[in-house]
């Protein structure tokens, strides 16, 4: 438990110096919009499609693995002070059955929506902090929770540079209603997430999420470094990325490597 509040008061430290005064860097059309792309609280209509690609789990069997494919849509209201976003996942999870056959149980996961209000918002600086709910609407029992569960999201993006962007999301649920034979939740995560322009488009990039599972004491704790391109076409922005990820701890069945590959698409 000590690490997870050691990892929230780090991000949170991290944060409070996202709206102190800078000089604003001047910026083109072109590198405002590849230093928007990646911004979660942008004034524009946008859909997601991330793929996580787990092919080793601690705690679990060496063939197991997980793959989650998250969709996304997330819609500006009140002319941007309000973010509406859901969340859809589809997900497989392999696990051997101890007789060299590898049993796989796929469909929908639990979905997740959160109304951001924000609270700063101009060239440079996003800050949008709301609530979160999420519905038991797995498939199987393997997928979900089986709970309701609700909480906050609070992000910030910051774009005070053309070159570097950088932001976090930090969250946290608990379960509140559902299936009365099913496992009671707590859970948190810290996105930190950061972007280096290399010109024409391309950019490095890492947005790993700390897991934190604080019914469980299961955490999961990677760091990434990715590689995507941002086209600009007329008025809607795509941006395409691949980015692996390790943990350097991890407790539980959580993933020890992960591959993240994914499209935004961003409208006016």
């Amino acid at each position: 438990m000590k690490k997870s509040f050691l990892l929230f008061a780090t991000m949170l430290c991290f944060m409070s110096g996202f709206s102190q005064d800078e000089k604003p860097v001047e910026k083109t059309p072109e590198s405002s919009s590849e230093a928007q792309a990646n911004n979660p609280l942008a004034n524009m209509t946008a859909i997601s499609f991330q793929n996580y690609y787990m092919p080793k789990l601690s705690d679990a069997p060496d063939d197991a693995y997980m793959n989650t494919t998250w969709i996304r849509f997330a819609k500006p209201i009140m002319k941007g002070k309000l973010l509406l976003r859901a969340s859809m996942p589809i997900s497989t999870i392999g696990m051997p059955n101890g007789f060299g056959v590898v049993n796989t149980t796929s469909g929908l996961g639990d979905m997740n929506a959160f109304l951001s209000y924000n609270f700063v918002s101009n060239a440079t600086t996003t800050m949008g902090i709301g609530p979160s709910v999420t519905a038991p609407t797995a498939s199987d029992d393997a997928l979900g929770t089986g709970k309701w569960q609700g909480g906050f999201a609070f992000v910030a993006f910051v774009a005070k540079s053309p070159i570097f962007q950088y932001g976090g999301l930090i969250t946290w649920q608990a379960s509140f209603a559902g299936e009365s034979d099913r496992e009671n939740t707590n859970l948190a995560a810290v996105q930190p997430f950061y972007f280096w322009q290399l010109g024409k488009g391309t950019y490095l990039r890492g947005a790993p999420i700390w897991v934190l599972d604080l019914k469980n004491e299961a955490y999961s704790v990677p760091f990434a470094l990715g590689i995507g391109k941002v086209v600009k076409m007329g008025a809607s922005v795509f941006n395409m990325y691949v980015e692996p990820q390790y943990s350097v701890y991890v407790q539980g069945v959580q993933p020890v490597f992960q591959l993240l590959a994914g499209v935004n698409l961003q409208f006016m």
